[in-house]
């Protein structure tokens, strides 16, 4: 497989999932330039989550996890300011590989897309854990009750289906990161439907 060289946009606590929707407002200098540069190319580049204690060397290239999300600007709009709305669309989790030598103010990366490691056993009970967490979650917050049904819906893959759970429910931008890294789908479940559980009991505990 041919490797994809994308832009980063290093966020501290941003998680890109496939197969999700990310807004984000763009105002650094050098972002909006990879904006206005991804725009007139493919549209597309990658959100990267920067590794803690990245505050000191912010201003230059601080480290950031090596998995990431990567996808197309599917809206935008340009502001008086010269600042960006975009809106993205998870296409792949990526490895990067190396920084490429760049003229620009912003970073570009050489990866390698990642591909989900599917079930090889029933996933059944997983999914169901799953759907009945966030029923719980969605009355522990008083939310609608069909609010995440997009999400759960079924005919699509269980890697996508914990993919879109994570982006929408997950606070925790460590767990995020650490599921977007898992790629044997079964085992992304697994974690996922014991945080959502941890999440519930948590929750239930503060009320009490």
């Amino acid at each position: 497989m041919p490797p994809l060289i994308v832009p980063i946009f290093p966020l501290p606590d941003v998680t890109f999932f496939p197969n999700t929707l990310l807004p984000l407002h763009v105002f650094e200098a050098r972002y909006r330039a990879m904006v206005m540069d991804a725009l007139a190319r493919d549209r597309r580049l990658a959100v990267v989550k920067l590794v803690p204690g990245f505050e000191a060397t912010y201003a230059g290239k601080p480290p950031v996890h090596p998995v990431a999300g990567a996808g197309e600007i599917v809206s935008w709009e340009r502001l008086a300011t010269g600042r960006y709305n975009i809106l993205l669309k998870g296409e792949w989790r990526i490895r990067i590989e190396g920084e490429r030598p760049s003229d620009t103010l912003y970073r570009i990366v050489t990866a390698q897309k990642l591909e989900d490691v599917a079930p090889t056993t029933d996933v059944s009970a997983a999914l169901a854990r799953i759907r009945a967490a966030c029923g719980r979650l969605l009355r522990a917050l008083d939310r609608p009750p069909d609010l995440l049904d997009t999400a759960l819906a079924e005919g699509q893959s269980p890697g996508v289906i914990a993919d879109r759970i994570a982006a929408a429910v997950v606070p925790d931008p460590g767990l995020r990161q650490e599921l977007l890294e898992t790629l044997d789908v079964t085992r992304r479940l697994e974690r996922l439907g014991a945080a959502l559980d941890r999440l519930v009991n948590e929750l239930r505990r503060g009320r009490e």
